[in-house]
């Protein structure tokens, strides 16, 4: 008698997305997870006595597009959102300051202060493209088959309108987008900086959808869970727990045990056994699922998603414990040093479009960027929870990063150096930062392969170029979450929509997965 009904790889947030639905269904459902906690990249830790620390994805913005939160009732174990308005904030070396509000009226006016004539070009361009970014959405939320991509991306959008125009925007890079549509560099350079947060840089082809995203920001906004990013996983596992499910953490999966073609289970590293009737579900990485296989699947059936390509990394990120707020020379605290609205924004440092090509030029030759993009998060400015009374937390997210240097360095030896260097070029902004630190945790391309399992340092696990999205996520074979035996399925960010929607690919493989086990039931399979 198997143990499970359904047997998850792994516990990250989107293998308990789907595994929420599949319990909520009334299916027994396990959990074998590698690390001591649940939540793969959205975990919340202490790593300074006092202050909470996000490991992974810190803003919780576009899973609020999905009914998710609502449909496993999450409310009930102890998931509590918090707004985050301002969206944006971003200040620029010549004095003047850009915010970006939920309220479109509200952001207009920010953008009158520096480009009056853009405030009515930002105003045309969300009426303009909001079709072609809610038809985006909405393909994000149902497994890419070609028809599925037809229906919602053409048949029931209205952003085949007009279709030629828009066609030219598509094509090209977000950066001659954003250059075509406004004058001001800043603005180019705030909602280019927004773009380019799933990898590909201005210059692209085929990028432009990524800054066509920015209407949808005025619909979800941002939140952040009280507590932490974490608070939403830990709502999850103490949810599927609740109906049943069973996760174990510290078991790190060794291979997915399998017959006649047929998955089975898994088998840990300790040597113990977990077993599945139903279906096995993995949310770890392709490559890393893929290795977990052996030698049980013919080669040329998994080829295709061998050749996924990774990436060389994008990105870190240093968390830091604080005694102070960033103090920006654009836009000083208040003497008492209360949260401003900069402080409850996320925080750009991206004066334009350029600054950013630079960066990604230092990448491209092997180095870290000198000149880096950041993102400032001072989330205790909206929940105190964070940290101990009157002190903060300063989450600084920097793009680009190489995962493999070409001076043959380690990430061991440079990486307090270049996040010092990241605090440097926020301090130029904000210079009070340099000597309010009280401890950190530097999370390097290496650091987020050796802790959170994402392979050469990818956030996304797999590079968000549109050769490798949609029906080509992870490969053309397995794009629909269905592995390459029977009964295996796939979620996570390898599958689609990779990291557009947080949770999105655990919804997805949930309803192909409970449509297969209906028709089993059916036909007495």
């Amino acid at each position: 008698m198997s143990d499970y009904d359904v047997l998850f790889v792994g516990a990250g947030h989107n293998a308990l997305v789907c595994a929420g639905y599949l319990a909520q269904a009334g299916y027994k459902v396990g959990m074998v997870e590698r690390r001591p906690v649940v939540g793969g990249a959205v975990v919340t830790e202490e790593r300074v006595p006092g202050f909470r620390f996000d490991l992974g994805g810190s803003a919780h913005i576009l899973i609020h597009h999905t009914p998710i939160v609502r449909d496993l009732k999450l409310d009930q174990y102890g998931l509590n959102y918090i707004d985050i308005d301002p969206l944006f904030f971003s200040p620029f070396p010549d004095g003047s300051h850009l915010f970006m509000w939920k309220d479109i009226d509200r952001t207009c006016e920010s953008i009158a202060a520096i480009s009056p004539g853009d405030a009515e070009s930002y105003r045309k361009f969300i009426d303009n493209w909001f079709p072609m970014a809610e038809a985006m959405v909405e393909t994000f939320l149902h497994a890419p088959t070609p028809l599925n991509v037809a229906r919602y991306l053409a048949f029931e959008s209205k952003a085949t309108q007009d279709f030629r125009r828009r066609l030219t925007a598509i094509l090209g890079g977000y950066g001659q987008l954003l250059r075509t549509e406004f004058k001001s560099s800043q603005l180019q350079g705030m909602i280019g900086w927004m773009a380019a947060q799933s990898g590909p840089p201005p210059t692209e082809p085929l990028s432009g959808p990524f800054a066509l995203w920015q209407p949808m920001y005025h619909v979800s906004g941002i939140k952040r869970p009280q507590g932490g990013s974490g608070m939403l996983t830990q709502a999850l596992a103490r949810m599927i727990e609740a109906h049943g499910g069973e996760i174990h953490v510290g078991k790190p999966v060794a291979r997915i045990l399998n017959r006649n073609g047929e998955a089975l289970g898994v088998e840990t590293v300790d040597g113990t056994r977990y077993t599945a009737s139903k279906a096995v579900i993995s949310g770890a990485h392709i490559h890393t699922t893929l290795k977990m296989l052996g030698d049980a699947v013919p080669a040329q059936r998994t080829q295709l998603a061998r050749n996924a390509r990774i990436g060389n990394g994008f990105g870190m990120i240093v968390r830091y414990a604080m005694k102070s707020l960033p103090d920006y020379t654009n836009l000083p605290s208040s003497p008492d040093g209360a949260p401003g609205p900069q402080h409850r924004a996320l925080q750009f440092i991206c004066p334009d479009l350029d600054y950013l090509d630079r960066a990604y030029g230092d990448y491209l030759a092997g180095r870290p960027s000198e000149r880096p993009g950041l993102i400032a998060m001072t989330f205790s400015a909206v929940d105190p929870t964070l940290a101990p009374a009157g002190k903060h937390t300063l989450f600084l997210w920097g793009q680009y990063y190489p995962y493999e240097l070409a001076s043959g360095e380690s990430w061991d030896d440079i990486g307090q150096r270049v996040g010092d260097q990241m605090l440097a070029t926020l301090a130029e902004y904000a210079p009070n930062v340099a000597d309010a630190v009280l401890g950190q945790l530097v999370e390097t391309p290496l650091f987020l392969e050796r802790e959170l399992g994402l392979l050469r340092g990818n956030v996304m696990h797999l590079e968000m170029s549109v050769n490798q999205m949609f029906m080509m996520r992870p490969a053309l074979d397995m794009s629909d979450y269905r592995g390459p035996l029977k009964k295996l399925y796939l979620t996570g960010a390898s599958t689609h929509p990779g990291g557009g929607i947080m949770g999105a690919a655990g919804r997805n493989t949930a309803a192909v997965v409970l449509q297969d086990l209906q028709k089993r039931n059916w036909f007495g399979r």
